[in-house]
């Protein structure tokens, strides 16, 4: 991607921002259908946060002030709509939102896009036993291999802290994978 104040401007630009949207979306669509997968857990849950996402992101642009790196305000709009998504259907549902990730997970094994094993599905099940920021911590650090300073501008939270949470939620999930 070329100089990111310049593909902003081209995005704001009502000359070229449907060219600059549509290279947006080839590029950020894989990475962040896999964010949000990992949040959301069921593949057309995951397609619907993604396209909510996408739209967000069309609508918002015009008030993104360049604070953050538009990859990080991305990741954000992304986690905060999967974050709302999960919390709105497990109400729909009567459901606590930790009791609705668990019923998620226990669907996994029916979910012809899930292709882990029984050991893969174990680490989901205790990754929903963490608390929320953990668990998103966990899983941007753990499957999508990113960097505290990355996550810290995604969630708005200091390096030290993610630091603390994520090893809190490593020594949580070590301890469940020891059970039977």
């Amino acid at each position: 991607m070329e100089n990111e104040k310049d593909f902003i401007k081209a995005l704001l630009d009502t000359k070229t921002q449907n060219v600059a949207f549509e290279r947006l979306l080839a590029d950020f669509k894989r990475p962040l259908y896999s964010h949000i997968r990992n949040i959301v857990l069921n593949h057309d849950d995951a397609d619907d946060v993604l396209q909510n996402t996408f739209v967000k992101v069309y609508q918002n642009l015009k008030n993104f002030k360049g604070d953050s790196k538009l990859f990080s305000w991305i990741y954000r709009i992304a986690t905060n709509e999967s974050i709302t998504f999960i919390n709105a259907k497990a109400k729909r549902n009567g459901q606590t939102s930790e009791a609705f990730q668990q019923k998620q997970v226990e669907n996994l094994r029916a979910d012809d896009y899930f292709d882990g094993d029984a050991v893969h599905l174990k680490l989901q099940k205790a990754i929903v036993e963490l608390p929320e920021k953990q668990q998103l911590v966990f899983k941007m650090k753990y499957f999508q291999e990113m960097k505290y300073e990355e996550i810290s501008e995604i969630l708005g939270t200091s390096v030290g802290g993610l630091k603390a949470s994520y090893f809190h939620a490593v020594k949580k999930i070590e301890d469940f994978m020891k059970r039977d």
